[in-house]
């Protein structure tokens, strides 16, 4: 059986003690290396002054994790820089964030490089080589320059716009054309995988053949949609816990008679969590008589604080936070819990399953795993009701929940409302749909279909004498 090499931006050992909080593509890659004897590499999360080019070995079972330091100036350029305030921005068609600079990119592009370098010298010949998001787009161009001719394949975790938006950003076409050198591409949803194949051909002269595969340069990609999926029964299980962390009980207690409506994300501007506190704020104004009989708990962990767009929309979230609580607030009732705490996936789905809506409202999103663990963990007999934006890539999937245009805040309040008066027998129809979508196509169907499709490649694939991108 062959050796399955995922390479991602950051490497999730797992924690020795248990109680760590996995991310999500810990989560997902956990059931494809169930399967395969593995290797993990990527950045190991640490910046040091001299970092060596060869990676440090981490062996945990079955897997071995291969973990690269990264130099203060790769981090600034690579990961701050071109990764999160070029990529990032476009990607999510926030186009007056996108900040492109040419030292940015040639760090991106020197990062991958040595990336490339390192992982070269460790692949077997059989290897399946599994490349994940936006920070590594011209790894498999590098690998195919070093003479690496294995099956490659690429899963995109995150929205790809638009050819017309992708191609404001300078160096997209260089970009499209490295990201063409993979076997196999993986989007969420099949609007990503026509964005991305019609780049592909109006930029770099590919031929496409049939609905999925494009060709360039001698070599066939396939570019399909792949939605994630989430650990459906394991997500099932820690909800149906008796609730006995401190945070549950507290939220528990506070809430007396009172309806929660909950919102979870990383704190980032692709989220929408200002202007969903907004839409929040509406529908208290337009249903006065629902003050003091609902809270909302928006649970926003901080993230790429050195990055300025970051600590402007920190600073934009506490404003509107202070404005909606000071001018609706009433002694006993505050109208918006806001915390940045990270919190165990046992603790959210505690707090999902108590919560009467589930408020997914993302200006744009690859696809918003917490809709579907939000779904997973419902009571199947007095489910909450899903309040989902129409700009989220679950919402090609979950068709039962409330639909909204996160853009239009009078919208998102009447959904609120309508999921705070929905009937039972409404409730846990609409569940009934969303739950047997997320079982369908949960994590383990994701991780086996990609990979099974990548094994099964049998493109025009051939040995290349390249340059390498951005030379």
């Amino acid at each position: 059986m062959p050796r399955l090499v995922v390479v991602s931006n950051r490497v999730a050992i797992p924690d020795p003690t248990g109680k760590g909080s996995a991310g999500g593509l810990a989560v997902a890659l956990k059931e494809a290396f169930q399967a395969y004897q593995g290797l993990w590499f990527g950045w190991s999360g640490r910046v040091s002054s001299h970092p060596s080019p060869e990676p440090k070995m981490v062996d945990k079972g079955n897997v071995h994790y291969a973990l690269m330091d990264l130099a203060p100036i790769d981090r600034q350029e690579y990961y701050n820089g071109f990764a999160n305030r070029a990529l990032w921005p476009n990607m999510h068609y926030r186009l007056g964030l996108s900040e492109f600079s040419r030292a940015d990119y040639a760090g991106y592009l020197r990062v991958n490089r040595s990336f490339a370098n390192a992982l070269g010298q460790m692949i077997r010949p059989d290897d399946l080589i599994w490349v994940h998001d936006y920070h590594l787009i011209p790894l498999a161009a590098e690998l195919r320059a070093l003479g690496v001719t294995n099956r490659i394949g690429y899963f995109h975790h995150i929205p790809w716009p638009a050819p017309e938006v992708f191609g404001t950003l300078p160096g997209s076409r260089e970009l499209l054309r490295a990201i063409a050198d993979y076997d196999l591409v993986g989007v969420q949803t099949d609007l990503d995988a026509d964005n991305l194949r019609r780049a592909i051909v109006q930029e770099v002269g590919a031929t496409q053949q049939g609905v999925e595969l494009t060709t360039a340069n001698g070599h066939q990609t396939r570019v399909k949609g792949f939605p994630i999926g989430i650990d459906v029964k394991g997500f099932q299980q820690l909800a149906r816990r008796p609730p006995t962390h401190r945070i549950v009980k507290q939220t528990l207690a506070s809430l007396v008679s009172r309806n929660l409506i909950i919102g979870v994300d990383r704190l980032d501007y692709s989220k929408g969590i200002p202007e969903r506190m907004e839409a929040f704020e509406r529908f208290l104004v337009a249903n006065p008589d629902q003050r003091g009989h609902v809270t909302f708990l928006q649970i926003a962990p901080t993230s790429r604080s050195e990055v300025p767009e970051y600590v402007s929309l920190s600073r934009a979230t506490s404003e509107t936070l202070g404005r909606i609580n000071g001018s609706l607030g009433e002694p006993g009732w505050v109208p918006i819990h806001y915390v940045t705490t990270a919190y165990p996936r046992s603790v959210l789905a505690n707090l999902y399953r108590i919560a009467r809506v589930g408020l997914v409202t993302p200006m744009r999103d690859g696809m918003n795993l917490v809709a579907k663990e939000y779904v997973a963990a419902q009571d199947p007999e007095d489910p909450g009701v899903l309040v989902l934006s129409k700009f989220a890539g679950a919402a090609q999937q979950l068709t039962d929940a409330l639909i909204v245009n996160p853009n239009d805040k009078f919208e998102v309040a009447e959904a609120i409302r309508d999921a705070i008066h929905m009937d039972r027998d409404e409730r846990k129809e609409r569940w009934r749909r969303m739950m047997k979508a997320i079982q369908d196509y949960d994590v383990s169907w994701w991780a086996a279909s990609f990979l099974k499709d990548l094994s099964d490649y049998r493109g025009m694939s051939k040995v290349r004498s390249r340059i390498p991108v951005g030379q």
